[in-house]
């Protein structure tokens, strides 16, 4: 049993679990129960550890206070949505508690796991029970009292997966919803897969991500900064694939490539031959190749000059932040070109491409609200999933970040119909957070999956209503929603009704939707915008 772990450890360890959350993550998405196609905690959960796991893999023989470093800067810059937020965050209160440690044992372990659920709760406003918080916290718990009967950090850990399994199930009777779809948490079972592979890898068994999996979703590049341009034996990085027009023995052409260099990395699927391999003679590869078919691609790059470029260039890298030359700007969050020019039409700096299914991390707003030349930078998350990747942008800038809590494109702009660009931010910050409150959304989609939510007998593909973030009603006609729609609309004295059609509506139909509302509310002033937005056929705003 293993008593304590080292930098290379910890590595391997959160390696393996970006790579488990990988294979795990369609099974994730699965949990999320409520009927609109917005499943995504996988995917947030992925793509966030990945980060670190790409970060990760370019260092080597790391102290464990910097492989912790490393991981937990990666995630808060990768954090996507909520649960990719939560677990950023669980990661950077372990951070927090093994800087300057070269290994620690089960005690210093589980002090390291309630640091992370510290960290995580102190972010949440309003904790609910049923969660990933929960699953984490009962854990860290679990792992605390464990470490007292023995220190050995394989047995704490083993300890805080019992519980953390326990808790999981348990989720199902925290919440409503999670009871009446008979499902755990998506969130928490992703905390638990993190924590299994992590024991996975403590016991010897790294978890990898399967070829032609989408495990690199983080990009990565060598880092040419770790040698000297002397380090590089064999020149030219050599890439080719060959379309295979003969039965010639793929084995010939490895054992030739072999003998011209290093790295060499052949892949032969009976329809075509890849390759990569650092040699000095490209041109004696190439002829070579020749012999099994002809050429679809081929790269060839000199690395003693990429060398020598990046350092060069790499100061240009760095992240560039505008110089002030004003006072306020603002940024916001929407997907479709049509919500972007209503935004960029009434005065933000800059929009960040996202939304539902597609949860932009904290390091695209960083770099949008960055490029803003304004001292003090308002950012619409429009959505309730980004606004705590959002909240993580204030620390990592010298810009003043106000995050106005709008979860809906709708209210986004409603809130920058109040913005005023001459004025304080105080009074910016109270006059759109206020706006919020004025505006009623509406919107319609399709159901992911079977359900049977909040009364609904959902099929799969019926249109779905949604009022809020309640479910309005459902159906297999689109104009029998928004006539109930409007008729709602209508019975709450709306004036101003804007309707914002999708990327999948064409204009006659949308017009169709607008001469509902129109003849329904006659005394309602009712506008038609194309917002050109994914997943939702029609986003409505009345006030």
């Amino acid at each position: 049993m293993k008593q304590i772990i080292n930098g290379a450890d910890l590595r391997r360890m959160i390696i393996s679990a970006a790579a488990a959350i990988e294979i795990n993550k369609q099974a994730l998405n699965d949990l999320n129960v409520f009927p609109v196609p917005d499943g995504d905690t996988g995917t947030n959960m992925s793509m966030t550890i990945n980060a670190a796991a790409g970060d990760l893999r370019k260092t080597e023989d790391p102290a464990l206070g910097q492989a912790a470093k490393v991981a937990a800067s990666a995630m808060l810059r990768g954090a996507r949505g909520n649960s990719g937020v939560i677990l950023s965050l669980l990661f950077r209160g372990i951070s927090k508690k093994l800087k300057g440690f070269d290994h620690c044992d089960g005690v210093v372990w589980a002090e390291a796991l309630q640091e992370g659920v510290d960290a995580a709760y102190k972010a949440v406003m309003k904790p609910a029970e049923g969660t990933i918080l929960t699953v984490a916290r009962l854990a860290a718990a679990k792992a605390t009292e464990a470490a007292k009967e023995n220190n050995h950090i394989e047995f704490v850990h083993e300890a805080a997966i019992e519980e953390a399994k326990v808790a999981l199930a348990n989720t199902v009777n925290q919440n409503p919803v999670l009871k009446k779809a008979g499902v755990v948490d998506a969130g928490g079972k992703g905390w638990l897969v993190a924590l299994e592979a992590m024991l996975s890898s403590l016991q010897g068994n790294d978890i990898l991500v399967p070829e032609g999996a989408s495990g690199a979703e983080v990009k990565e590049s060598a880092n040419f900064d770790d040698f000297d341009t002397d380090d590089i034996t064999f020149a030219y990085c050599t890439e080719f694939i060959i379309q295979r027009e003969n039965n010639n023995d793929p084995e010939k052409l490895r054992h030739f490539l072999s003998s011209l260099g290093d790295c060499l990395v052949l892949v032969d699927d009976e329809e075509i031959i890849k390759v990569h391999v650092h040699t000095n003679d490209p041109g004696k590869a190439l002829h070579e190749a020749m012999d099994y078919g002809s050429f679809v691609t081929v790269k060839i790059e000199n690395m003693r000059l990429q060398h020598t470029e990046k350092v060069m260039t790499e100061a240009e890298k760095a992240p560039k932040i505008a110089e002030p030359e004003k006072a306020i700007g603002a940024v916001s969050v929407c997907a479709g070109d049509g919500l972007a020019d209503v935004f960029m039409n009434l005065g933000v700096d800059g929009i960040i491409s996202g939304g539902q299914t597609m949860n932009p991390s904290t390091q695209d707003i960083l770099e949008a609200v960055n490029k803003v030349p304004a001292e003090t930078v308002f950012v619409l998350p429009n959505n309730k999933n980004i606004i705590m990747a959002a909240e993580q942008v204030d620390a990592l800038t010298p810009k003043n970040v106000i995050v106005i809590p709008s979860k809906t494109v709708p209210q986004g702009v409603t809130a920058m119909l109040n913005f005023n660009p001459e004025g304080s931010i105080e009074e910016n910050t109270e006059a759109l957070t206020e706006a919020l409150a004025t505006v009623d959304t509406m919107q319609i989609t399709y159901a992911a999956r079977n359900s049977d939510f909040d009364g609904y007998d959902i099929h799969e593909g019926d249109y779905l209503a949604l009022y809020g973030s309640a479910l309005f009603g459902t159906s297999q006609d689109i104009k029998v929603l928004l006539t109930s729609l409007a008729q709602k609309v209508r019975d709450d004295g709306k004036e101003y009704i804007t309707i914002y059609y999708g990327a999948d509506v064409k204009e006659k139909h949308a017009q169709k939707a607008a001469d509902i509302f129109a003849e329904v509310c006659p005394d309602a002033d009712v506008n038609l915008l194309r917002g050109g937005q994914p997943v939702y056929y029609y986003m409505i705003s009345a006030e």
